[in-house]
């Protein structure tokens, strides 16, 4: 193995840990489906390096392919996280228990141990303000109003 190959398979491996390191710590949906990007493109890098490293052509091909469920991901990925905004107005992972058919049952969590311990609840959670509304917090500025 030759130094240069060691540095490929080293990023390889850099960009798959810190791809997991994002999908593990994130809630936000649009960062996670970046993290799983990053894992995929460290495998592709990996395969080609070992291809490279037995002389095949077997790297490049299953690289062809990986990079083939990437973009099928990419694109399931957005239908599903327009569908999640749409009904949510947010892109918080814990609101994908509420994305099902009306007539379906809901998710049954575990009741915590702790009774201290504050329940979870969704109002915490920041909502995007529509366009063209002012939030309630703050007081609208028009343009005459900032040239005075």
């Amino acid at each position: 193995m030759t130094p240069e190959e060691q540095r490929f398979l080293l990023v390889g491996a850099g960009l798959f840990v810190l791809g997991a390191i994002g999908f593990m710590t994130r809630r936000n949906l649009i960062l996670m489906v970046l993290s799983a990007e990053l894992m995929l493109h460290g495998v592709s890098l990996t395969l080609v390096t070992f291809g490279r490293m037995h002389q095949t052509n077997e790297g490049q091909a299953f690289t062809i392919f990986t990079l083939t469920v990437a973009a099928c991901e990419a694109g399931l990925a957005l239908a599903l996280v327009l569908s999640l905004y749409r009904k949510s107005h947010s892109l918080d992972i814990r609101l994908w228990s509420e994305l099902r058919e009306t007539d379906m049952p809901g998710p049954k969590f575990e009741t915590s141990a702790r009774s201290d311990e504050p329940t979870s609840s969704y109002e915490d959670i920041p909502k995007l303000t529509p366009a063209g509304i002012a939030p309630k917090d703050q007081p609208r500025t028009t343009a005459t109003s900032a040239r005075t």
